[in-house]
């Protein structure tokens, strides 16, 4: 089974068709809201509003745990992670869509291991390609059958939030070599790689980062949210090219 993780314009891909939604209890607490469960064709995919189904709980307080426990007690096996992002390359344009294929990770005080109890032996995970390199190349052929015009890699920087960064921080990440910025891509994708779950992420690029291009004295919030909106239709454009694929 596919689940989208993301905000809550994800559950409104054309074709599908709602069954149910369930809450599901975790060792590590609530999940972010109720899980929602539909159909694209013969294809069953599940969704999890990652800031809750009211948008209220901020970037460094989600429980991703719980989240990607949630999400591992109902066996699924793919995870796309849906995100809006700052653009820092000068090709990450507001409006475009990025398939990022590396990570850093700047957030700090988040829960970000299944491996902590110490009655249990050390676990060391493997980090070298944190994006499943087959979910990728899946949505990436996803966009191309779309012909939605998406950035194949990047490099994300994870930053703790909720505050956006400052324009030194933003040069400071692009020194670094970071092409674009969010706050929700760690601990997610090293949860799920922990547990065996494939995890790619599908970026949207809202704005510039501070300091580069319209943004140089400060974000235009509204300018970036109304962009966010239109990039999204292109985004569950690829996700439902995504469930067909696989269905096929």
């Amino acid at each position: 089974m596919i689940a989208i993780i993301g905000g809550r314009r994800m559950n409104k891909l054309a074709g599908l068709e709602v069954t149910h939604r369930q809450v599901v209890r975790t060792p590590y607490g609530e999940p972010s809201g109720s899980l929602i469960f539909g159909t694209i064709g013969t294809q069953e995919i599940v969704f999890l509003s990652r800031h809750g189904h009211g948008i209220t709980i901020p970037p460094h307080a989600v429980n991703y745990r719980a989240n990607i426990w949630a999400l591992y007690t109902l066996q699924v096996k793919t995870i796309i992670a849906v995100t809006s992002v700052g653009g820092i390359r000068k090709d990450m344009e507001p409006g475009r869509i990025v398939i990022p294929d590396q990570i850093i990770d700047y957030t700090h005080g988040r829960e970000a291991t299944f491996h902590n109890r110490s009655d249990t032996t050390i676990t060391n995970t493997d980090f070298t390609q944190p994006y499943c390199p087959v979910t990728r190349a899946c949505l990436l052929k996803a966009a191309r059958d779309t012909g939605e015009p998406v950035i194949d890699g990047g490099v994300y920087a994870a930053t703790q939030g909720p505050r956006f960064e400052t324009a030194a921080e933003i040069n400071r990440l692009e020194r670094d070599g970071a092409d674009i910025v969010g706050m929700t891509g760690m601990p997610e994708a090293i949860l799920a790689r922990e547990l065996g779950i494939s995890y790619a992420t599908i970026a949207a690029i809202a704005n510039h980062a501070a300091g580069k291009g319209e943004s140089t004295q400060a974000i235009p919030l509204q300018a970036a949210h109304k962009i966010l909106e239109n990039t999204m239709k292109n985004v569950r454009n690829i996700l439902e090219q995504l469930v067909r694929n696989h269905d096929d």
